[in-house]
């Protein structure tokens, strides 16, 4: 029964990553979608596409029940350094959703078929850690989406201030773009004087 509940707990800090990913999306434009907020070019959309990536690694190949037939060219072995994590002119953005999400169903298959301590090995670690649990890679996965959902954050607010945990819940102290400004010259001035400024 603990197995039973430990699953379904850390099952749902997964989809809260997923949803959140996902969410950061919505009402873009494809080029705001896509557009790198970083200097190591950070977007959105490369963030669900790496997440399809992730998620088909640890779910699939490390148990051996691989997700994609064919793979897909930013996948392999040979791909291009950061495949992943940008989305070509030719790949639609309901493309790249539409994979994780076919992505997410094979991970949620694995993760109900199989026990907490199935063992798996992920061929990319060290091999004094290669030999994992599959609770091991929930717990890896949870912190690298719920990572990367941070990431999102701040790319969707620089790109057009949308901020916040999710669609029913901001999570945040106050909605009035007043309060925020002053909340921002605030911890500016706060800066510019721990800095001697």
């Amino acid at each position: 029964m603990v197995d039973v509940k430990a699953k379904a707990d850390l099952a749902r800090y997964l989809q809260s990553a997923r949803d959140a990913l996902l969410w950061k999306l919505e009402g873009l434009s494809e080029y705001d979608a896509r557009r790198p907020m970083t200097p190591t070019g950070t977007n959105l959309l490369g963030l669900v596409k790496h997440a399809a990536g992730v998620e088909a690694g640890y779910f699939g190949d490390v148990f051996g029940r691989p997700m994609f037939d064919p793979e897909p060219v930013w996948y392999g072995v040979d791909a291009e350094l950061n495949a992943d994590m940008w989305a070509t002119p030719d790949e639609s953005r309901a493309d790249v959703v539409g994979l994780y999400r076919q992505v997410w169903a094979k991970a949620d298959a694995t993760i109900a078929e199989l026990d907490l301590d199935a063992r798996g090995v992920v061929p990319w670690w060290p091999p004094e850690r290669r030999e994992v649990t599959l609770h091991r890679v929930l717990v890896h996965v949870i912190s690298d989406l719920t990572r990367h959902a941070g990431h999102a954050d701040i790319v969707r607010e620089t790109v057009d201030g949308a901020a916040g945990l999710r669609a029913d819940n901001s999570n945040l102290p106050a909605d009035d773009r007043a309060w925020w400004a002053e909340y921002h010259a605030r911890v500016e001035a706060a800066a510019r004087k721990a800095d001697g400024s």
